[in-house]
């Protein structure tokens, strides 16, 4: 009996874990099906402007699949991610297994009712940071939790990566202004210089 108690203890334990930290901590990604075919307008090595530049993502179920094997896909989630060779030496980029702890894919291209087939047009958000992405979508079951994806690299993640440059802040307006403040700082410093070598005299 002690042992069936402390049985029902320990489900009792992973039920409440389960409950408080989503059912998406326990999802793999080395175990979700890749059954999204995904593309995009965009090419390898094309240049993109963030607040400026748009391209078209596509997805589509794998046409080899049986029937009824998106049953439980209620919505598909399109995002932008980081390539390896933007999240070297940048822990806030890190991959990780486990998908509820992965930074790979930190912005949203669209999020919405899952079809079989679907298009959206992107213009590159003005948040987007510089770095190298590709495109990955995930197929979500009626709790939210990512049960398949496909994304428009290779596994290794070096095919198909195109480049966003992000906003820096500084626009033409902030370079004309602060030469012209240079300048008049330059002119009243002269200014006062001479008043004062005169007054000196």
């Amino acid at each position: 009996m002690a042992g069936l108690r402390l049985s029902k203890t320990t489900i009792a334990l992973l039920l409440l874990i389960v409950c408080h930290v989503g059912p998406s901590i326990a999802v793999l990604f080395s175990q979700l099906p890749k059954t999204l075919i995904v593309t995009a307008t965009t090419k390898s090595g094309d240049v993109l402007h963030a607040g400026e530049d748009k391209f078209t993502v596509t997805w589509a179920l794998n046409n080899s699949l049986p029937a009824g094997a998106d049953a439980n896909y209620k919505t598909v989630k399109v995002l932008l991610c980081y390539a390896p060779i933007s999240q070297h030496d940048r822990k806030w980029r890190k991959t990780n297994n486990f998908l509820k702890k992965d930074k790979t894919c930190q912005f949203t291209v669209v999020k919405q009712d899952y079809t079989a087939t679907g298009k959206h047009e992107y213009t590159v958000a003005r948040d987007i940071p510089t770095a190298s992405y590709f495109v990955r979508a995930y197929a979500l079951d009626a709790s939210g939790t990512q049960v398949a994806f496909g994304q428009t690299t290779d596994a290794n993640k070096t095919a198909n990566i195109f480049d966003i440059v992000g906003i820096t802040g500084r626009t033409t307006g902030i370079f004309v202004s602060a030469i012209v403040f240079s300048a008049f700082s330059g002119v009243a410093l002269a200014f006062f210089y001479v008043v004062e070598n005169k007054k000196k005299k």
